[in-house]
């Protein structure tokens, strides 16, 4: 099997303290602060649920604007609003994510919307790598 490296992302962590505190990055960019809650964190950084679904938010953001730019929409304000609610047993993963996309545009309709939803499932990584036994819903409010 060949590996393509330019399909590999390298990223590394580093323990900062003597319990959960790490700096991360990766390929040069700036350091990302991430720990975990008392007492086994010190509560110094994200945590890694956090992380994931800011990427989650990022990936999914992206490919939305993406695809209305292609649209040849106009967009004034773009926000993404994630909430993970997880499990109550150990692993305690996300069993349910709710994405909301909060835009501002003369010329975007709820069907335009509906369009780029179903499309960004097969472009964002990060929600395709989702379990089936994760529950993603994307919601949208549309300002003018």
């Amino acid at each position: 099997m060949t590996i393509d490296k330019s399909k590999e992302l390298k990223t590394s962590i580093q323990l900062v303290n003597q319990k959960l505190h790490f700096e991360g990055k990766a390929d040069g960019n700036n350091p990302v602060s991430i720990d975990y809650t008392p007492p086994l964190g010190d509560n110094l950084g994200y945590t890694s649920l956090e992380l994931f679904l800011l990427s989650l938010s990022s990936c999914t953001g992206s490919a939305l604007l993406v695809i209305l730019r292609k649209m040849e929409k106009n967009i004034d304000f773009f926000e993404v609003i994630s909430n993970g609610y997880r499990r109550a047993e150990h692993p305690t993963g996300f069993n349910k994510i709710n994405i909301q996309v909060n835009l501002k545009s003369g010329n975007i309709s709820s069907q335009d919307m509906t369009k780029a939803i179903d499309l960004i499932k097969d472009i964002c990584p990060v929600l395709s790598m989702l379990d089936a036994k994760i529950k993603v819903v994307i919601e949208f409010k549309i300002a003018v």
